[in-house]
C-alpha cells in the first residue's frame, strides 16, 4: 500500500510566487494615446485611398455550330462513330471495312494499346495449362502477360498466335481513301541485356 504523499506548505515557494505577481502588477500602463495615434493614421490612409470599379462585363453573342446543315464534319462527335454511320450509308465502306471498323468500336482499350509497338519488346513465354503465354516489357519497365486475342500497340494490334521466339499481330490503320485494311506485325524475341 502507498502512503499518502506528504504535503507540508513551503513559505520560500509562497514568497517567490507572491514577489512576482506584486512586481508585474506595477507594469501595467493605462495610456492608450499611441494606439489610438495608430489606428487615426490608418483610417486617414483609408480615406485617402478610392478603389477603381470593376470593369463592364461583356457578354460575347452566342452561336449555334450546325456542322450537320453546312455538309461539315461536326467536332463533338465521335469520329469513329460518325465513319460507322457513313459505312451503315449505301455506297459507305466496304464489307471488310465495316467489319474491322465494328470490331474496334466495341470494345474497351487494353493496358498495352496506351504505347507504340515499337516500344514494347518480347522477353519471353510462359506456359500455363497449355496455353502459351506471352511476356512482354513495355517502355516504363512493367511486365506483361498477353495471350491470342489480347490487344497492343496504338493500331489495334490484335495477337494471333505466341510461339516460343515471336508474337504475331494483325494491326489495323487507315488507308488514304479513309477505309481499312489490315497489316501483318510481329513481336520477336530479344535477348536481355
Amino acid at each position: 500500500m502507498r502512503k499518502p504523499a506528504n504535503r507540508t506548505f513551503r513559505p520560500a515557494a509562497a514568497g517567490i510566487v507572491g514577489a512576482t505577481v506584486f512586481l508585474t502588477s506595477g507594469c501595467v500602463s493605462t495610456d492608450m494615446s499611441d494606439l489610438e495615434n495608430y489606428i487615426a493614421e490608418i483610417n486617414a490612409r483609408a480615406a485617402r485611398t478610392t478603389i477603381q470599379p470593376l470593369p463592364e462585363l461583356i457578354v460575347p453573342e452566342t452561336y449555334a455550330y450546325q456542322a450537320a446543315q453546312a455538309g461539315k464534319r461536326d467536332p463533338f462527335e465521335s469520329f469513329l462513330k460518325q465513319r460507322a454511320e457513313e459505312a451503315a450509308k449505301p455506297g459507305g465502306d466496304d464489307a471488310k471495312t465495316a467489319a474491322l471498323r465494328r470490331e474496334i468500336e466495341g470494345r474497351n482499350p487494353e493496358e498495352l494499346e496506351q504505347f507504340e509497338l515499337d516500344a514494347l519488346r518480347m522477353v519471353g513465354t510462359l506456359k500455363d495449362n497449355n496455353q502459351l503465354w506471352g511476356i512482354v516489357l513495355d517502355k516504363e519497365g512493367t511486365v506483361h502477360r498477353v495471350r491470342v486475342g489480347n490487344f497492343m500497340g496504338r493500331n489495334y494490334g490484335k495477337i494471333m498466335s505466341i510461339t516460343e521466339d515471336k508474337i504475331e499481330l494483325r494491326e489495323i490503320i487507315n488507308t488514304s481513301s479513309g477505309g481499312l485494311e489490315e497489316r501483318p506485325a510481329t513481336l520477336a524475341l530479344t535477348e536481355q541485356e
